[in-house]
């Protein structure tokens, strides 16, 4: 059973996220079969499996960044997976946030441009962005790293600063996709424990990827993968 990790109240709405029988083939392997999964506004949940059960590919198709074989995604209202081109790529930007193992920081920009860019992309005002660009640096810890640029930050830093990239935008939803992977234990645990923090301060959702069996324990709920399907709770005792 999951150790509910109660580090700021929270209140559940109705399901934000729902994903229905989704499969997923390449060539003649499956790497997905038959997988639901309802997220609701608030929730931070985790992903946890070994090597090969489908965790990315789940997450990447919930998160819009590849397509399922079959099955069928809502992100509120809007059933995602019937968006395309242009269309789903606003609706991206506008509505999902991402955070991988890497940072993938442009070398060439500060912490401030980095953070920056989803909101330029979306057309939205230069100082709106960069206002709220600084105030989520701020929040995030690295207020005083504004005009670094990533190579002139640590890992936890830049780590950070690709949060509020992924915020910036006020997503609906965060994926993070094995956040702290390239993090030593530490840092780490930091970063977990700041996406309750940022939950507490926004409601924030997010659904991770992980390995780290200790972090995954932190979340409100486990989805536990193998062999591409997500298992259902081990009764209370085991």
């Amino acid at each position: 059973m999951p150790i509910f990790f109660h580090y700021s109240p929270f209140t559940i709405h109705q399901n934000m996220l729902t994903a229905r029988n989704i499969n997923k083939y390449y060539g003649k392997l499956q790497v997905l079969k038959d997988v639901g999964v309802n997220i609701a506004k608030g929730e931070i949940v985790s992903i946890a499996g070994p090597s090969g059960s489908g965790k990315s590919t789940l997450l990447h198709i919930l998160g819009t960044l590849d397509e399922p074989g079959s099955g069928e995604i809502f992100l509120n209202d809007t059933k995602v997976n019937e968006l395309e081109g242009k269309q789903l790529a606003a609706f991206r930007n506008k509505h999902i946030g991402f955070v991988f193992q890497f940072h993938h920081l442009l070398p060439e920009f500060s912490a401030l441009e980095n953070a920056c860019i989803p909101g330029w992309i979306a057309g939205r005002k230069r100082k709106e962005v960069e206002e709220k660009a600084k105030n989520l640096l701020i929040t995030l810890g690295v207020g005083e790293r504004l005009d670094n640029k990533p190579s002139e930050l640590s890992g936890g830093e830049q780590q950070r600063v690709a949060v509020a990239r992924a915020l910036i935008n006020n997503p609906d939803i965060v994926f993070a996709d094995e956040p702290t992977g390239n993090l030593d234990s530490a840092n780490a645990r930091e970063l977990h424990l700041l996406f309750f923090d940022l939950r507490k301060k926004f409601n924030q959702t997010f659904l991770i990827v992980t390995h780290n069996e200790e972090l995954a324990q932190m979340s409100d709920r486990i989805l536990h993968m193998k062999d591409g399907m997500i298992m259902p709770p081990a009764p209370k005792g085991e």
